[in-house]
């Protein structure tokens, strides 16, 4: 959801070297982007971490630090490395680390999240020439890989086990920081079964190690084999093995964001979470939803009897599905948004 915001970065600041902070299970997101000139891998946040973390950042000698997360943490390290320009968002009491802290936009809850961080960079624009066009910009959410990268893909898929005259089909059943964000487990299962039996899919089970006992709960309760690769892969696995299926079907995590960006057509189900400001912003995601009055209620457990993803049944993705296998839900991806035309010779760290 920052990819948008990195792309009007580099079009504000063509000429900066743009250096992306970031945490070393996302590098495989960043390693070929061509709106970042290098990635810097922090891989800690314990105290001596961070004193580390701003030596590195000092020696790269940095004249504008870009702060996207929220936390009070991340505001730490520009101030230790003494970068002179700190922007990003006044929270979590940080609003002392910046030197020139935002505030948060009254439309938060009711934009997507990708506007979020499109506004710290259009605030940017403000500050350095005067002018916020980036707000109305058309947010590119594109997910650009190798052919490299996608050919491994195949070569894993195939390694796998599967063949490239049926079709592949992702489920993604877990969710690392919630457990309300999860369809059952059984109707994964059903589901899984169905699209097997009646559409010839091979089905392949997706995500982190945190997530393998849910996969696992998936698997025991399937009538056919699927193909496990849950705690399995690296995030640039992820990515290419996303690459290659027909469909991946989802509840409201990273790979939703991440198959929807490489315009692979992705199916989310929705429960807790608001749509409004998490969904798949690229045209190739669709979503799922039956809310009671309850929700959004963005909790981490359900306190009642989880009715917001009971109502979702098999029968009703499986059905959703053969129509987006059938083609007959049309999907494109996003394409650029308009820039600014600017020839700063900065040195930027987007964190």
């Amino acid at each position: 959801m920052m990819i948008p915001a990195l792309r009007e970065l580099r079009s504000l600041l063509p000429n900066a070297q743009i250096t992306l902070a970031t945490s070393i299970w996302a590098q495989g997101l960043f390693s070929e982007a061509e709106y970042l000139d290098d990635l810097l891998i922090q891989d800690s946040r314990s105290f001596w971490s961070t004193v580390q973390q701003s030596r590195q950042w000092r020696n790269r000698n940095f004249d504008l630090a870009v702060i996207f997360p929220n936390s009070f943490g991340s505001a730490v390290v520009p101030v230790l490395a003494r970068v002179p320009l700190r922007v990003g968002y006044a929270t979590d009491g940080r609003k002392l680390l910046l030197t020139h802290p935002l505030p948060l936009p009254e439309w938060r809850s009711s934009k997507h999240e990708v506007f979020y961080y499109l506004n710290i960079v259009s605030e940017l624009g403000r500050l350095f020439v005067g002018d916020d066009r980036m707000v109305s910009a058309e947010p590119d959410i594109s997910l650009q890989i190798s052919e490299t990268l996608r050919i491994e893909g195949g070569v894993l898929l195939h390694t796998e086990g599967c063949t490239d005259t049926r079709p592949v089909i992702a489920l993604c059943p877990g969710s690392i920081n919630s457990r309300a964000k999860r369809w059952p487990a059984e109707r994964y299962a059903q589901l899984a079964d169905s699209l097997i039996e009646y559409l010839d899919a091979q089905v392949l089970l997706i995500g982190s190690p945190e997530e393998l006992d849910v996969s696992l709960q998936v698997s025991r309760q399937m009538r056919n084999k699927p193909v496990m690769l849950t705690g399995k892969t690296s995030l640039a696995q992820i990515v290419s093995v996303l690459s290659n299926v027909d469909l991946l079907i989802t509840n409201d995590t990273g790979p939703a964001h991440i198959a929807s960006s490489l315009g692979r057509p992705t199916l989310v189900i929705f429960g807790p979470t608001n749509p409004l400001t998490t969904r798949p912003f690229s045209s190739a995601g669709e979503i799922l939803r039956h809310p009671p009055d309850c929700a959004p209620c963005m909790l981490r457990d359900c306190p009642i009897d989880h009715r917001c993803m009971t109502a979702i049944s098999p029968e009703e993705v499986f059905e959703r599905t053969r129509l987006m296998m059938s083609g007959k839900l049309q999907f494109v991806t996003g394409s650029s948004g308009s820039a600014l035309e600017r020839n700063d010779k900065l040195k930027v760290v987007g964190h």
